[in-house]
């Protein structure tokens, strides 16, 4: 199974917050184990980046390292973008970047904890708690 795993969902592992953090600490240990290929978007990185900013670089340059040795990287090419920006149903335009990544990577979830907000999804968009109970119920 293919999954895209949305960066509220992997700042939720990484600062150990909740709501979510033990499904998305099982998510990700899904994703190491490769019993799940994850994904996660090119530019959740750069959003990782700002919001760990309080550790030192060496300390998030390692947490950027280890999650893209678990999750592939996924991107968007300039007709991605445009095709983002004239989808005026999503409210959020990195929730459509985030949906267009899914998409590129033929993910069969888009996990996230803002499930609403994806309504207009190309990729359906899930919980993790319902994705972790999805996944287990096989």
């Amino acid at each position: 199974m293919v999954v895209l795993i949305d960066t509220n969902i992997l700042l939720n592992f990484i600062l150990k917050r909740d709501p979510y953090y033990k499904e998305s600490a099982q998510i990700i240990t899904w994703c190491a184990e490769k019993r799940l290929h994850g994904y996660l978007a090119f530019h959740s990185l750069s959003t990782i980046w700002y919001v760990l900013r309080k550790k030192t670089d060496e300390e998030r340059r390692d947490w950027l390292k280890n999650i893209c040795s678990i999750l592939s990287v996924s991107s968007a090419d300039t007709d991605d973008v445009l095709d983002a920006l004239s989808r005026v149903n999503f409210k959020d335009f990195e929730d459509c970047l985030q949906d267009k990544c899914a998409k590129n990577v033929h993910a069969d979830y888009l996990i996230t904890g803002n499930v609403k907000d994806y309504a207009d999804s190309e990729t359906q968009a899930i919980t993790p708690d319902d994705f972790c109970s999805l996944v287990r119920d096989e």
